[in-house]
């Protein structure tokens, strides 16, 4: 076990003959709207907010676990949804909590409500919850994005657990997955009540949209989609709704293998899920725009002397966001990178996913 007050890079070791899965992550938010591509106009009335009662997950339900659907405020009044998961064999003491949330266009009936219930199976009460403006949550428009408010979510989320009768407030962590992995290092560096955080697959949002992949986008790229997005703003008003950017994952040929992987996890059985984002919907084609001028990791050294575990997949083609912060950020910290996979591996394979080396990081660090 790694020692939290040492860096350490660690490669987890598997047998030569794991498969190599496809990485599948398509950034929602950016690729469509950040470069131009034309508006769809969404005239849909928003429903009102409700939560379903049946299991809806696209994982099976455990029978170790208690589940309940929950809803609480973030601090600008719009009421998100989670569900929250409690062990069956648990004590009548205050125990250790955590924050799930991820990943990006996607929602608590997918990749971080697994997290969230495999956490709980092993001893955590968790809440996975939906972000503002998506899923079941509230917020209107529908489906937009912002690098203050859904960091915000998460900082509500420690409000919730902070308040209920079974967590100990004193021992709360956070796991942000994908593009809230993101979201959760800039809420840690700034919400000085969580005590470890778990960063998996990790997405940098705002490097993303307003860099490209791997910093490519030109400057003169930067400036044709502000402009494109300003311009878009009269256009919304003047139609009293947002326009919104195409359907998300629908291939029509000749895509990057990436997107193809990513329509295999949210288009298939897999994770689809038809509240989320990723999964044929859409964002509000402003969305970026928030994104475009605010660098959500500026302080990530500031999550020090709370420790950091950042995991990534060797071949996930997103690895550089995870290697670029752990360099920014502060001891104790560590980077586990996991042989042959890639990104979306992190998302759901049970058998890649490093739980336990997840739970040996909380139980050190939420003492």
């Amino acid at each position: 076990m790694t020692d939290n007050n040492k860096t350490s890079e660690t490669v987890m070791q598997m047998p030569s003959d794991h498969p190599n899965r496809r990485s599948l992550l398509k950034m929602a938010g950016a690729g469509a709207a950040a470069f131009g591509i034309g508006a769809m106009i969404n005239t849909a009335k928003a429903k009102p907010l409700s939560m379903t009662t049946e299991w809806d997950k696209v994982f099976p339900k455990s029978d170790k676990v208690d589940h309940e659907k929950v809803s609480f405020k973030n601090r600008y009044g719009i009421t998100l949804v989670g569900d929250l998961y409690l062990p069956k064999d648990r004590n009548q003491g205050a125990m250790p909590a955590l924050a799930v949330g991820g990943p990006f266009g996607a929602v608590k009936e997918q990749s971080s409500g697994l997290y969230a219930q495999t956490m709980a199976e092993r001893g955590f009460v968790t809440l996975a919850f939906d972000p503002s403006y998506t899923g079941e949550s509230g917020g209107e428009p529908r489906n937009v994005a912002s690098p203050d408010i859904n960091t915000e979510d998460f900082m509500a989320a420690v409000d919730y657990l902070g308040l209920h009768n079974t967590v100990n407030r004193e021992r709360i962590g956070v796991i942000g997955i994908c593009g809230w992995g993101g979201m959760a290092l800039n809420a840690v560096a700034a919400d000085k009540r969580v005590k470890a955080v778990v960063a998996s697959t990790m997405y940098d949002m705002t490097r993303v949209m307003s860099k490209g992949y791997n910093d490519s986008v030109t400057l003169e790229q930067r400036t044709q989609a502000l402009e494109q997005m300003s311009r878009q703003r009269w256009e919304d008003a003047a139609n009293g709704t947002p326009a919104f950017q195409p359907p998300y994952n629908e291939l029509k040929g000749g895509e990057a293998q990436f997107l193809v992987d990513y329509h295999d996890y949210y288009m298939t059985s897999r994770g689809y899920h038809p509240r989320a984002v990723n999964s044929g919907n859409a964002w509000t084609q402003t969305t970026p725009l928030s994104f475009m001028n605010m660098p959500i990791l500026s302080y990530i050294e500031e999550i020090s002397p709370r420790p950091v575990l950042l995991i990534h997949g060797e071949n996930a083609h997103s690895r550089y966001f995870s290697e670029t912060a752990y360099e920014a950020a502060a001891e104790p910290k560590e980077l586990l990178i996991i042989p042959g996979a890639n990104h979306t591996d992190l998302y759901d394979q049970l058998d890649v996913i490093p739980f336990d080396r997840i739970e040996a990081f909380f139980g050190d660090a939420l003492v």
